[in-house]
């Protein structure tokens, strides 16, 4: 079982060199990370942007740019189509966030001609967070992406979050659906919406991971939170992945362990035809290094 993040790009350098189409790549961060995965052997980086914001970039950080394919396109619409379209044809195996907002990222993703969604897909945001005070690794979603999933978004989340749980080769996940209590309240549809779907888990709708809900935060990571509550979960303090209630919540949480605890983390968008590097501009290159190591190794 995986349980860092250095163990993804461990599992990675054993495996064939993936190809990576960079989006406006004309951040300091992007290129600081991109480079290292490319020194690292993880990829064979193609940029597009720019190319003499990327070549300054490059050489402000020391890094040399020839050790990158670069497509020149200074309109940022146009290279973000450019990148998405060398995944389309095959000549890249995931896509990456440059220096552009996220909204207009997702936008070329979900591009009904020219993106990489599939027709019925729904795209998710998984996060791979490595917590000081954890023992091993918390898969979250969604805290990026669905601002409000309903009963339906949910199971597809808890279900990318088990596929990439598996990838990181725990083999039976298990999975928490959490509100801000235990007990199921008609008032709070987070509770209602968690206990039908453990109920679905129990009878194999789900598959592949222990799922329960709804539980607060306290009892996922602490068996003596749950006795002292008199619950019984087979997924108490022991959770491996955080399904949370709402986009607000799971943003808040993996905030907090970024600049309280901090944690270190990847993630990737799920549900399109390859992973899809979603990271924030303003995060750091370790970051942007991991998030690409975590999309290499779901590819």
């Amino acid at each position: 079982m995986i349980t860092t993040l250095d163990q993804i790009v461990e599992r990675v350098k054993g495996k064939a060199t993936k190809r990576l189409a960079v989006a406006i790549a004309e951040d300091p961060h992007t290129i600081e990370a991109v480079g290292r995965a490319v020194k690292e052997k993880l990829v064979h980086a193609t940029l597009t942007g720019d190319e003499k914001a990327i070549k300054k970039v490059a050489d402000e950080a020391k890094i040399d740019p020839n050790i990158f394919e670069i497509v020149h396109e200074p309109d940022k619409a146009k290279a973000l189509s450019l990148a998405i379209a060398k995944v389309r044809s095959g000549e890249a195996d995931f896509l990456m966030k440059g220096l552009l907002d996220s909204s207009l990222y997702i936008r070329g993703i979900i591009d009904k001609e020219k993106g990489l969604l599939p027709p019925g897909k729904l795209l998710s945001h998984v996060t791979v967070i490595q917590a000081p005070a954890w023992k091993k690794l918390i898969i979250c979603g969604d805290v990026a992406v669905i601002p409000a999933p309903d009963l339906e978004a949910k199971i597809a989340i808890l279900n990318y979050a088990i596929g990439v749980a598996h990838k990181l080769e725990i083999e039976k996940p298990k999975a928490v659906l959490l509100s801000a209590v235990e007990k199921v309240n008609p008032k709070m549809p987070s509770t209602t919406e968690s206990a039908i779907i453990a109920k679905m888990a129990d009878r194999g709708q789900i598959k592949g991971a222990i799922v329960d809900g709804p539980l607060a935060l306290d009892v996922a990571f602490s068996a003596e939170s749950a006795k002292i509550k008199g619950l019984v979960s087979p997924v108490a303090g022991d959770a491996d992945i955080l399904i949370f209630p709402s986009i607000e919540a799971g943003n808040i949480f993996f905030k907090a362990c970024t600049y309280l605890a901090k944690a270190e983390l990847g993630a990737v968008v799920a549900g399109a035809t390859c992973p899809c590097v979603l990271t924030s501009r303003g995060d750091s290159e370790d970051t942007k290094f991991y998030s690409i190591a975590l999309a290499s190794l779901l590819t």
